[in-house]
């Protein structure tokens, strides 16, 4: 009959009247994953590995006592919501997510907090990727120069710009890039506690520079 029949709880089979029932169906073929995530992932994860080379270290005697302090005490989270976006529920972004910070943490030991998750109604167009690692940066420059040259070749972003950074200070860039043709806005900073990304789909670069510093303030809390 081609009908299949699915065992209940209390013994027995019940016709379901689908086929291949009790097996996982396959996925259809994608020509797009979803909105690029395991390519982020991946630039994600270089760009805290910038953190964990070596970088954290004690400041030069130099610097002020008062950013040895702030920088001990920077720390990243997710809030509960994004410059107003809620955390995706989607259950692969949600993976996705739990597997980018598993990676942060794994790759960046000395890393007083890390970030990775997910914002936004994908089904809108309407996305955000955020991951991050906090720790003592002697070099915060240096640091964001190499992971924009680490994830440039990958994104294709021809330039990456000074923004403001906003109240937290430090250094801040913004580039435009694209994956799997989808493009993407990137806006990245570095401070003497903590190092982070923004990824903002299906928007520019120029689009989403104020509203950067308003996420950046979400995530980072210094002291």
């Amino acid at each position: 009959s081609g009908q299949q029949y699915g065992q209940q709880p209390g013994g027995g089979y019940v016709e379901t009247g689908q086929p291949g029932y009790g097996a996982p169906a396959p996925l259809p073929p994608k020509k797009k994953s979803s909105a690029g995530k395991i390519v982020l992932i991946v630039l994600a994860v270089v760009l805290v590995l910038c953190v964990g080379g070596g970088a954290i270290a004690l400041f030069a005697t130099k610097d002020k006592v008062g950013e040895v302090v702030t920088a001990t005490k920077t720390r990243l989270s997710e809030p509960a919501t994004l410059a107003g976006r809620p955390k995706v529920t989607e259950p692969q972004l949600q993976q996705a997510a739990t597997q980018m910070k598993s990676e942060i943490a794994k790759d960046v030991p000395n890393a007083t907090s890390t970030v990775g998750a997910f914002y936004g109604e994908p089904e809108k167009k309407d996305l955000v990727m955020i991951a991050g690692a906090s720790g003592v940066i002697a070099d915060p420059k240096k640091e964001m120069a190499d992971a924009i040259t680490a994830i440039t070749p990958e994104l294709g972003a021809k330039e990456f710009k000074t923004v403001n950074a906003g109240p937290l200070g430090g250094d801040a860039k913004c580039g435009d890039g694209k994956t799997e043709d989808i493009p993407v806005a990137v806006c990245i900073w570095a401070d003497k506690g903590s190092l982070g990304m923004v990824v903002v789909y299906f928007k520019s670069a120029a689009e989403i520079q104020s509203e950067f510093v308003t996420m950046r303030g979400e995530i980072e809390k210094q002291g």
